[in-house]
């Protein structure tokens, strides 16, 4: 069984760390699957990637603060890449023949590179499933109702995709009613829940020992994610760290993230040598163990980092991004009410403030929180084996 993977990613590396998730969950699951990512990541090959999975380096494009699309290296016109990563995409279906394509985010792509690619399974692969995965939260309602009818979406799942399926849940936000989705899209949704992270492949003790952290010392972990837009955030930290009161002895591990540019990141180190009980370092393949071991953690409001945050059951302050999409700040106030961390507004945040909030967090021992559902890849895996039996009752396949 062939399935095929579409991951634009045209900022931060959130989407294609949630996609990799999704896939090696399905490879862990599914016998006899093999998958293929097409993907304009840049830092796609800095993960540890399962068998049976390869991918397809797109030309990258950039999603700058502002929301406008440019090309990130080659020093071309971006209607030039958007061709090229179309026609690359087109070819892969055509020789790859997947028996699935299961699409990130945007049902025809980044500027519709994918629109003649779902054409062509349309016609040409009218069996093989198309399925569209959205995170829980996308952007405001008033951003994104008029995107969608802008750009045809809601005619283009109506039309094309077979299921969509969303890693969240209604309880949080329901975008059936929050993006007015026509009743034939509404019809095609399926709830998820959010995505539980597996633990990392070191266990706290061993985190703990390698910082060489003492009994008495709490560990912060910073992690603005890809790190792109986190330097304000790192920067009021190590900021804060001059108001610490004597007898807190925290210890900081700072991730600046691999999409932080060079002279922000040397910055940044050349402010943190000023404080011994800090460490620094651009990228972790295993974030998720240094989650599990710190005692609190200090982070924007990624989907990949709240559900490592929620899977741990982790005190932590929230910094969502505001630009330029407001998904990271809905998500984080709405999780804030019901008492899962704690969110300061990119605009309110101070050293003063940052630090109140970080030691109120390292009060708590540990979250009483209201049950979440965390359970999206078991029940994606059991949507996809479904479809994909359908398709061919004769593949035989093992769903654990």
């Amino acid at each position: 069984m062939k399935l095929m993977v579409y991951s634009h990613d045209g900022f931060g590396i959130g989407n294609i760390r949630r996609m990799l998730g999704i896939c090696t969950h399905l490879l862990n699951s599914i016998d006899k699957l093999s998958i293929l990512v097409v993907s304009g990541s840049p830092v796609l090959h800095n993960f540890r990637l399962p068998k049976r999975l390869d991918y397809i380096k797109l030309p990258c494009l950039n999603r700058g603060v502002s929301g406008e699309m440019s090309v990130k290296y080659l020093g071309i016109e971006i209607d030039e890449v958007v061709k090229l990563r179309s026609e690359l995409i087109l070819s892969a279906i055509a020789n790859f023949q997947p028996d699935m394509f299961l699409v990130d985010k945007k049902p025809y792509g980044i500027g519709n590179e994918l629109k003649a690619a779902v054409e062509y399974l349309k016609t040409k692969l009218p069996e093989s499933p198309l399925i569209l995965i959205l995170r829980d939260i996308l952007d405001r309602p008033d951003a994104i109702i008029p995107e969608w009818q802008n750009q045809g979406y809601y005619e283009a799942i109506e039309k094309f995709y077979d299921r969509v399926l969303v890693v969240g849940t209604p309880e949080i936000f329901d975008i059936r009613q929050e993006y007015q989705l026509p009743p034939m899209v509404a019809q095609k949704v399926q709830f998820c829940g959010y995505i539980r992270q597996q633990l990392g492949h070191k266990s706290p003790n061993l985190i703990r020992s390698e910082l060489k952290l003492t009994k008495e010392e709490k560990l912060v972990l910073v992690t603005p994610g890809g790190g792109e837009d986190g330097y304000s955030l790192i920067d009021t930290y190590l900021s804060s760290l001059a108001l610490l009161p004597k007898g807190y002895k925290l210890r900081s591990l700072i991730i600046s993230g691999p999409e932080m540019p060079l002279e922000q990141q040397a910055e940044l180190k050349q402010k943190a040598a000023a404080y011994p009980e800090v460490e620094i370092t651009e990228f972790t393949n295993d974030l998720m163990s240094y989650i599990a071991a710190a005692d609190v953690i200090v982070a924007m409001g990624g989907y990949n980092t709240t559900c490592e945050i929620l899977s741990v059951n982790k005190p932590a302050v929230i910094v969502p991004r505001i630009k330029p999409s407001q998904e990271q700040y809905i998500r984080a106030e709405h999780l804030a009410k019901l008492g899962f961390f704690t969110t300061i507004h990119p605009k309110d945040l101070t050293p003063d403030i940052l630090l109140r909030s970080l030691l109120q967090q390292l009060h708590i021992s540990q979250i009483s929180i209201p049950e979440i559902n965390l359970n999206a890849l078991p029940k994606i895996s059991q949507y996809i084996s479904t479809l994909l039996v359908k398709k061919n009752s004769l593949i035989p396949f093992c769903y654990n």
